[in-house]
């Protein structure tokens, strides 16, 4: 039901400027293609799509968009801590938060002052303090 973007141009940016911070950008823009349209309050879904960016951060650590990634991968992961509880996969709800917490805390290490490190602070935050970042209770 999600119709992607014409990579195209994406990946001419990518194959002409090799190794340079346009075709990091072009590579996360290019994530876009790969998410769910809607997650159906499955694990599925945003359990794909944190590895997705996971995998955009480890192999683009210089990109400008790399303290996105983490957060990205970082919210994404801390929704699964309320799906796994609706799904009765406690230990894996567990495992989520530490995850998140680290991809959170990587994220702010990154790039403290950046929009997306205050961000990751305040799901940083929501995460210790038992507040659901996903589900009815939230904004």
């Amino acid at each position: 039901m999600r119709q992607g973007m014409d990579d195209q141009f994406m990946k001419e940016v990518m194959k002409k400027f090799p190794g340079t911070k346009w075709a990091d950008l072009a590579a996360f823009h290019l994530i876009e293609n790969k998410l769910c349209g809607d997650w159906q309050a499955s694990s599925k879904c945003p359990e794909k799509e944190a590895e997705i960016y996971e995998k955009y951060a480890s192999e683009h650590p210089q990109s400008p968009a790399v303290t996105e990634a983490l957060y990205d991968a970082a919210w994404r992961r801390s929704a699964l801590i309320e799906i796994y509880k609706t799904e009765d996969q406690a230990k894996k709800s567990d495992e989520s938060r530490g995850k998140a917490v680290a991809l959170a805390q990587k994220a702010v290490a990154q790039s403290p002052q950046s929009d997306w490190g205050t961000r990751a602070q305040l799901l940083l935050f929501m995460i210790e303090q038992n507040i659901p970042t996903y589900g009815n209770g939230v904004d």
